[in-house]
């Protein structure tokens, strides 16, 4: 199977690009060639964006899958569609698990419940992105599989402030630092590891049943917010110093504070508890489970991030925006 990534070294995709090469797949990578390449990937240096460019890379390629990791606005697929239109077998557009309805009607989320995001831009153009797409399928049979992610880590540390790409937050946690929690911490939330997100992925390539339809695929596991924090001081082998802190206060004062927005990822996702239904993906793909429980998963991304010290960020910015939100809702 001859497969192309645009994208293929971040957070998610580097573990998919990892079991794709397991598996036999003769994978390409499609990027700007500013992270290492992987071992064993067929890569093709170019920015997606200049189509001229990109154009002439691929003129001679066939595809039987097109994976588009880094495609965020309507434009994006535009130029996606007629690159790729006749070339490709099934083209996977990356969308988000932000999509779905906000606030949620219920808890349990299924492919079925409606997609709207008024909060979010981010979801919105993935939204308006996934109806394109679809409209293209219905009217051109361009082959579209849509594939929502939700909160997935590996090479990321998943916490609300002070994680992702730093390590500010283990700093904090491990010097005994107040770290903030939204809300009251006792919402409902799902992490999926991004080894067990790519064998569910994997198992939709190639897969004509697929085309037209939508998925996400998380893990089964269910844990509050101030249990994930819990976890996180754990695998660093000390305990939480948990402020709790409301949503839009956190979001009116990195507003204030010229900090980067908070709005969106607060009150158009993590403020609501998210918990998913998984048969659709299991249906399609019988051999997907997320077998890496969260308090597992974290010590191994902990464990990335300090044998190299250079991906060990403490970001100042960060301390001081967690320090005067923590000072200004205590007085």
């Amino acid at each position: 199977m001859k497969v192309l990534f645009i994208g293929g070294t971040g957070n998610i995709s580097a573990a998919v690009s990892k079991l794709a090469l397991e598996q036999g797949i003769d994978l390409y990578h499609l990027n700007r060639g500013n992270k290492p390449a992987l071992d064993g990937v067929n890569n093709l240096v170019a920015d997606i964006a200049d189509s001229i460019a990109v154009k002439k890379m691929l003129s001679n390629h066939i595809w039987d899958v097109v994976v588009n990791w880094v495609a965020f606005t309507p434009e994006d697929v535009i130029r996606d569609i007629k690159t790729f239109e006749g070339k490709v077998g099934q083209y996977i557009f990356i969308s988000s698990a932000s999509v779905y309805q906000k606030p949620p009607v219920h808890y349990i989320i299924s492919e079925t419940t409606p997609l709207d995001n008024p909060f979010w831009d981010y979801a919105r153009n993935k939204i308006a992105c996934e109806n394109l797409l679809m409209d293209e399928f219905a009217r051109k049979k361009f082959p579209v599989t849509i594939v929502r992610p939700s909160h997935t880590y590996s090479t990321v540390i998943p916490v609300t402030l002070g994680g992702w790409t730093e390590y500010t937050v283990i700093d904090r946690i491990k010097k005994g630092l107040p770290v903030v929690v939204q809300g009251d911490g006792t919402s409902l939330w799902t992490l999926t590891h991004a080894d067990d997100f790519a064998i569910g992925f994997l198992g939709l390539f190639g897969n004509n049943l697929a085309l037209g339809e939508a998925f996400h695929i998380t893990s089964d596991e269910v844990l509050t917010w101030n249990q994930i924090y819990e976890a996180v001081a754990q695998a660093a082998g000390h305990t939480a110093n948990i402020v709790h802190i409301p949503s839009d206060y956190i979001a009116d004062y990195a507003d204030l504070h010229h900090y980067p927005s908070k709005r969106g990822s607060l009150l158009g996702d993590k403020s609501y508890s998210a918990v998913f239904d998984n048969s659709k993906i299991k249906k399609f793909v019988p051999t997907y489970k997320a077998n890496i429980p969260f308090a597992v998963g974290i010590k191994n991304t902990l464990h990335w991030f300090e044998s190299e010290p250079t991906r060990m960020i403490i970001n100042e910015q960060t301390n001081k925006f967690l320090d005067g939100l923590i000072d200004n809702f205590g007085r």
